[in-house]
């Protein structure tokens, strides 16, 4: 039995059904303790003044006062409870959703669309307990309600050598990038910030279901000098672009006579993953070897360390995010605890950094 203190939930929601499901579900895990309930935003900063929970399940969508409007109130306060998102699965779902993640949301689920309650249950507790459990994973680490801002630490200490930065001695022609929980932060921390000279193609996948992806292409590309857009089949990879794997698909990219193709497959989740860095990965690896660079940022899982390791294999750098910049130190963990990362960079280099690699010469 854990000694550690029980993870305090408050569930928001409009729906008493769904408040209900969430609370069962909730209930239902080991070490969390549901603190309360509350059906409007209003309500909800209430509950969070009186019971100081750790973590807030959000509706997205409510009277008086929405999910946005409850971060936007919260931004900036110490200790701030993390916010799970409780989506719609629309394409306003979407939007609103990538607008609470870039607002400091933690992470989002869709509410069940099944065709029974029992269905509706077993969804949301496969979806929900990861997320709670990645909470739980960072609960004694400090916190606000923008991660990104967190003061910089050195690099972690671990199993693996310390990377050293290495003299780069021809220039990467395609960067391949992996994200997943706090992506949408972490990409309009550095997408934008790649002038339109930057001198090759990215190719990203960010965990997000259908949808998901094409909203958050569009907003990465309203604030981009860069063209970012959904992954499409058949598509030519070009200097400038920034393709996003479409939700609920995997992508990958093959060379085809002089130029390098996108191809989208419903091949299987890989690590529950779809899309899959590692299988992005794998394809860049083949397709380009050392003139590629691999970069893993925030997410929970080890989503990446595979393709790392084969991108690694054919003499292609990694670059990883450091920890006290990822809001879940997961995904870059597994690839620099495997001894693969060519360097570790806060999020606020990492256009530097990037930048560096592409163009050839010496890291200092």
């Amino acid at each position: 039995m854990s000694n550690r203190p029980p993870l305090k939930v408050l569930v928001v929601d409009d729906s008493a059904l769904y408040r209900k499901i969430v609370r069962d579900v909730l209930s239902g895990i080991e070490g969390v303790e549901v603190v309360g309930a509350a059906n409007n935003g209003v309500m909800a900063l209430e509950r969070i003044n009186q019971l100081r929970p750790d973590v807030v399940t959000l509706d997205v969508e409510m009277p008086q006062l929405d999910g946005h409007g409850v971060l936007k109130r919260l931004a900036g306060q110490q200790n701030a409870p993390k916010a799970i998102m409780v989506s719609a699965f629309t394409a306003q779902g979407a939007q609103s959703t990538n607008a609470a993640l870039r607002e400091g949301a933690f992470d989002f689920i869709l509410k069940p669309a099944t065709k029974s309650l029992e269905m509706s249950v077993q969804q949301l507790r496969r979806d929900l307990i990861p997320k709670i459990e990645a909470c739980r994973g960072v609960a004694a680490r400090p916190t606000s309600a923008v991660p990104t801002r967190a003061p910089l630490r050195a690099a972690p200490t671990g199993p693996a050598p310390m990377p050293v930065r290495r003299r780069i001695d021809v220039p990467s022609k395609v960067v391949a990038i992996g994200v997943s929980t706090g992506g949408p932060q972490a990409l309009v921390s550095l997408l934008p910030k790649l002038p339109a000279s930057f001198p090759c193609p990215i190719l990203l996948v960010q965990h997000m279901p259908p949808m998901f992806t094409a909203s958050l292409a569009e907003d990465l590309n309203r604030r981009c000098a860069l063209n970012v857009s959904e992954g499409k089949d058949g598509q030519v990879v070009q200097r400038g672009d920034v393709i996003i794997a479409p939700g609920g698909k995997q992508m990958r990219v093959v060379k085809r006579d002089k130029e390098h193709v996108i191809q989208i497959t419903d091949d299987a989740p890989e690590r529950n993953c779809k899309p899959s860095v590692d299988y992005l990965f794998r394809s860049v690896a083949e397709a380009y070897g050392s003139a590629a660079l691999g970069v893993v940022l925030t997410g929970m899982g080890d989503d990446g360390a595979l393709g790392a390791g084969l991108l690694k294999a054919k003499g292609a750098p990694i670059i990883t995010q450091d920890e006290a910049t990822c809001v879940v130190y997961g995904m870059p963990r597994a690839v620099f605890e495997a001894g693969l990362s060519d360097e570790v960079a806060p999020l606020p280099m990492m256009p530097t950094v990037i930048g560096a690699y592409t163009r050839g010469g010496a890291r200092v």
